[in-house]
């Protein structure tokens, strides 16, 4: 439901800016609340701000041998997980990405 909104008022706008009026004569026109008009336009914009700083997230599934010095030597910590399998995490990732993966993992 929430993604029909964000589809609805996404057209919304793009239509405000095709038309060529001020927001307060297309908001008029086509029955739309000016306050809603410009709290969703903000929020879109926060959404794609954020979409395009983030990070890919990359990290690697380790076989379940003992690893050796070299490998570990870029990694701060590894976690070993129930099935035997190694996450190493390297120095200096951020908690947004830490937190990710392991809410992927259901940790």
């Amino acid at each position: 439901m929430a993604e029909n909104r964000e589809r609805y008022w996404t057209e919304v706008i793009e239509q405000q800016i095709a038309s060529g009026q001020n927001v307060r004569a297309f908001c008029r026109s086509q029955g739309v609340g000016e306050h809603s008009f410009y709290m969703w336009r903000q929020r879109l914009r926060r959404g794609k701000e954020k979409r395009k700083n983030e990070k890919p997230v990359r990290f690697a599934l380790v076989d379940r041998g003992a690893a050796s010095a070299a490998e570990l030597s870029g990694a701060s910590l590894e976690l070993l997980l129930p099935g035997g399998e190694r996450l190493r995490i390297q120095r200096g990732i951020d908690r947004e990405t830490l937190r990710m993966v392991l809410e992927a993992l259901g940790r």
